[in-house]
């Protein structure tokens, strides 16, 4: 029989996972009210705060108090200000902001995951799109998509453009690259590069939007298609960047052997995406985010590097290998061989 403290201990530790999402909802709540943006030009008193974005009295003292506990604020002397992880990625105007993110996590992932039960009886999509061409009709929504999408990568593309060596390659392509920002920022570090990124063709006026405002209009080319059908452009290094986990597992295979078949002899696949470990024991995040992508798309999860090196060998890619990015983001590479 387990003894008081041990009971006591579970009791927390169950409910500490139950609760899980009244810390998520005040942290959206802070990013959609634009609450750390506000208190990056200063510390603020309760007052100030509630009659800039206001917030009524009632709740106001207790979501700013929630929100120091859970260390996103501090506060000193009766005045409010973010704390440093806040301040390094919760300000709008800062270059780590992932904001963008937590908004589409809020208002769209949020909402999902109350229907998760329904997932696991039907298996069904509950929330989201199976038609990447029905998605992308609206711009402006797909707009607010891709500044989610680039500031959750925003790690993965620091670790691509600082860490992996591109002086064996000319030519690099993101395929599913969405309005081109791995792309831009390849282009943008490594001169000798020339990269592209092909996606779907309505994608075309938000790529050119960013690479002007990446300053790469002139090194970055869009190429517009269907990369399960079209032809893909010549190169010697291919991208898939949170792609595969998108698609059912035929689908994977059929990207896979088409970048095989399309890759200059010699030339290298690159893959990223939230990896589970080959025994499923984790990470809980990677897990998690496959029933997430389950809620979201048909036939999407995620996957093991055992799996990916399958599907990557069965093609007649050689020298596969996997590196660790973040805790749970993973690179594969895979290479052509020269005499293929």
């Amino acid at each position: 029989m387990d003894s008081p403290n041990q009971e006591t201990a579970d009791l927390e530790f169950v409910m500490g996972v139950a609760g899980g999402f009244w810390r998520s909802r005040a942290l959206f709540s802070g990013v959609e009210l634009g609450l750390f943006t506000m208190l990056a030009t200063g510390p603020a008193t309760l007052d100030e705060i509630a009659g800039k974005l206001g917030l009524h009295a009632r709740a106001a003292a207790d979501f700013l108090d929630a929100l120091t506990a859970l260390d996103l604020l501090e506060r000193r002397d009766g005045r409010y200000a973010n704390a440093p992880a806040a301040a390094r990625l919760l300000d709008q105007n800062g270059e780590g902001y992932v904001g963008g993110f937590l908004t589409f996590m809020g208002r769209a992932l949020y909402p999902a995951w109350g229907r998760l039960t329904d997932l696991l009886k039907s298996g069904s999509l509950q929330e989201g799109f199976d038609s990447f061409g029905e998605f992308y009709r609206d711009l402006d929504r797909v707009r607010g998509f891709m500044n989610a999408m680039d500031s959750a990568s925003a790690v993965v593309t620091a670790y691509l453009v600082e860490r992996v060596d591109w002086s064996g390659h000319r030519d690099v392509v993101d395929l599913g690259g969405a309005r081109g920002n791995l792309a831009g920022s390849l282009a943008r570090a490594h001169e000798h590069l020339r990269t592209a990124c092909f996606d779907m063709p309505p994608l075309r006026p938000l790529f050119d939007e960013h690479m002007a405002a990446l300053g790469t209009a002139d090194r970055t080319t869009f190429h517009g298609g269907d990369f399960l059908t079209d032809a893909l452009p010549e190169a010697d290094a291919y991208i898939f960047g949170h792609v595969l986990h998108d698609w059912d597992e035929e689908s994977r295979v059929t990207l896979v052997t088409r970048a095989f078949e399309a890759l200059r002899p010699g030339g290298e696949l690159l893959v990223y995406d939230e990896l589970i470990d080959d025994d499923r024991t984790g990470p809980a995040h990677s897990l998690l985010m496959s029933l997430n992508m389950k809620l979201v798309r048909s036939g999407a999860a995620e996957y093991t590097f055992a799996d990916a090196k399958r599907w990557l060998g069965d093609a007649g890619y050689t020298e596969i290998t996997v590196e660790r990015i973040t805790a749970t983001e993973r690179l594969i590479r895979a290479r052509k061989p020269a005499a293929a």
